[in-house]
């Protein structure tokens, strides 16, 4: 018998609102900080939040176990491809010449979300790669180490997804466009700055689990999992 959680769908919207925002917002914007040893780097102003999709997803595999987590990066991979196609149609429709300000209005919005094939396409790809394995890190080091260590096994499978993510996004999306020395700069600022935001959230990970497993009467170790992301079986 499968049971119901109060707090899982909760989550799960969570995390495609982060996610959706993250890769439709973030990107319209870029930022330049000055990092310690790596000076002046730009940035998609996204990056600042899109860690927050891997703290979810850290909290859903701790409580609910791989295969509830499967679900939920399925969800977010199909909102993500549903806004990129939803975005390519509607900016390609011919705007009304009723419109008042449609002179000023399309190229605004090809500017803020027109971000190209490439970014799409290395988005969609680099999440559902990078999700996954985060998911599996996380629940085998659960179960190699007996659930001890958590925040060991939070920052190891942060550091491995969003590595993979990194080095999947950065080179579909503007090798050819950038320097390789920029590309390599920011894909590595970038990877650090997520792994830090993991680290500096940990003991908020810590609370959010420790208060969902009392509240949903389960704390998931995934023994007998089926490990393959082609399933939404839970």
């Amino acid at each position: 018998m499968q049971r119901n959680f109060r707090y899982y769908d909760l989550i799960l919207g969570a995390f495609v609102a982060v996610l959706l925002c993250s890769n439709l917002i973030g990107p319209a914007k870029v930022v330049q900080v000055n990092f310690p040893l790596l000076g002046p780097t730009d940035f998609g102003a996204g990056n600042i939040f899109f860690p927050l999709s891997y703290l979810f997803g850290d909290i859903l595999t701790e409580v609910y176990g791989y295969a509830m987590a499967r679900r939920v990066i399925w969800a977010g991979f199909g909102a993500m491809l549903f806004a990129t196609i939803m975005t390519w149609v509607v900016l390609s429709m011919p705007a009304s010449p009723n419109e008042p300000f449609s002179a000023q209005l399309q190229p605004a919005l090809i500017t803020c979300f027109g971000g190209g094939w490439r970014i799409a396409i290395g988005s969609i790809i680099a999440f559902f790669v990078g999700d996954f394995l985060n998911s599996y890190v996380l629940a085998k080091l659960k179960v190699r180490t007996q659930g001890r260590h958590l925040w060991l096994r939070f920052i190891s499978s942060t550091f491995i997804g969003q590595g993979v993510d990194s080095l999947i996004f950065y080179p579909l999306a503007f090798l050819g466009i950038w320097s390789p020395k920029t590309l390599v700069a920011v894909m590595l600022a970038n990877w650090m700055f997520k792994v830090l935001v993991e680290v500096i959230m940990t003991p908020f990970t810590y609370w959010a689990c420790a208060k969902l497993k009392n509240a949903e009467g389960v704390d998931t170790f995934d023994t007998d999992t089926d490990f393959t992301p082609f399933s939404l079986k839970r």
